[in-house]
């Protein structure tokens, strides 16, 4: 960007050095004219009435015209003005930003920090961060005083040049002072219109079609020359403009709420549709694994049951070792509940019965033969002693 003007805002005794630019472009396509027989551009020149001559622009002074009389003003004259010597934005007054009326708003303008230290600038910005306020200002530019207001937009001081109050017209319009009746009805749907159209303003949203189509129609004329057909290049015949008369209100209010109901019904339908798809995906998958937990249940139950019956053959076989082996009977016992207890942990579907008994029948004849010779060796020391 280039700076537009040069100058400082008066903050009390303190002066902030600034640059202005123009905040705001227009994006509209430069057209021209020319004559429509030969294509020839069309040239204004500065011609004088009186003597029909071109007059350069150096020659051409300002004047105003008052009953008659014409008033010359050169332009050392206007120049000598005091307000157009100015380049100071002199801060008036501090007042709430909701006090300022937008049909007010004229141009927009930065203002860049001009100073090696943008001490004084950001110490205006917080002021007017703090204070939630807007800064009236008295400033000079292009040949005009202005009134403007200064606020803060994305950390940036920003200059809103504003209307004076009398440039501002009052709107008369005798048809607003006619007694018209609402009713009820036509007050709650219009404020269900406005509900169901309700959203935050995003201006990315929105694009110039008058621009986009002007591109494309003068794309096509590069293209196809004077074989242009406007109906292919847009699609259809522009529309014809209504009157925009409206016969029936009511009317008018239902076609406008059904249609916005109607397409907010299709995307709760295609949302209810794909939820629920994904809810029966969940099921089958909750009774497959339901499936899948019956045989392991299964299973449990047939070990509990091959357990048990393993700990009755264990214990048959436990009573056969008599009152001598009280010490294998023991023993049997620990190994007859650490037998049981396998069966369980590991979840065997069956449980070879001949292998357990066999086992367990070793087991106890090899502890009965133990205990045996530990007696008989007990009863020979006694004997020995006696002796």
């Amino acid at each position: 960007m280039r700076a537009i003007w040069k100058g400082a805002i008066a903050f009390g005794l303190v002066n902030v050095p600034v640059k202005v630019y123009s905040a705001t472009e227009d994006h509209d396509i430069s057209l021209h004219q020319v004559h429509n027989s030969d294509g020839g551009r069309i040239r204004y020149q500065r011609r004088c009435e009186v003597c029909s001559k071109v007059v350069d622009y150096a020659d051409i002074e300002k004047a105003y015209e008052d009953d008659g009389r014409t008033v010359i003003l050169s332009r050392e004259e206007l120049k000598s003005i005091p307000a157009e010597n100015s380049h100071e934005i002199e801060v008036v007054q501090f007042v709430p930003s909701e006090q300022l009326d937008p049909i007010m708003f004229e141009k927009s303008y930065y203002l860049e920090p001009d100073s090696k230290s943008p001490k004084a600038y950001m110490l205006l910005r917080r002021a007017l961060e703090d204070t939630d306020r807007v800064a009236i200002v008295q400033f000079a530019l292009r040949d005009k005083t202005r009134l403007g207001a200064l606020r803060i937009r994305d950390d940036v001081l920003m200059l809103q040049a504003l209307l004076w109050a009398d440039e501002v017209r009052e709107a008369e319009f005798p048809a607003l002072d006619t007694s018209i009746r609402i009713s009820a009805q036509e007050r709650e749907m219009s404020a269900a219109l406005v509900e169901s159209m309700a959203s935050d303003f995003e201006p990315e949203q929105f694009t110039d079609d008058y621009q986009t189509q002007l591109r494309q129609l003068i794309e096509a004329k590069l293209e196809k020359g004077d074989a242009l057909d406007t109906e292919e290049t847009f699609g259809a015949e522009a529309a014809a403009s209504g009157t925009g008369e409206v016969i029936d209100l009511m009317e008018a209010l239902k076609r406008s709420l059904d249609r916005k109901r109607g397409a907010g019904g299709r995307a709760a339908g295609d949302s209810d549709a794909s939820e629920s798809g994904g809810g029966s995906e969940s099921e089958g998958d909750d009774a497959e694994e339901a499936g899948k937990a019956k045989p392991a249940s299964g299973r449990a139950r047939s070990g509990r049951s091959a357990a048990a019956k393993t700990d009755s053959s264990k214990a048959g076989i436990a009573k056969t070792g008599g009152t001598k082996a009280r010490t294998a009977k023991s023993g049997q016992d620990e190994a007859s509940s650490s037998e049981a207890k396998t069966p369980l942990k590991s979840g065997a579907r069956s449980t070879p019965k001949p292998a357990a008994k066999t086992t367990a029948t070793k087991s106890t004849a090899a502890k009965a033969t133990a205990a045996k010779t530990t007696a008989s060796k007990t009863t020979a020391t006694r004997a020995r002693k006696g002796a």
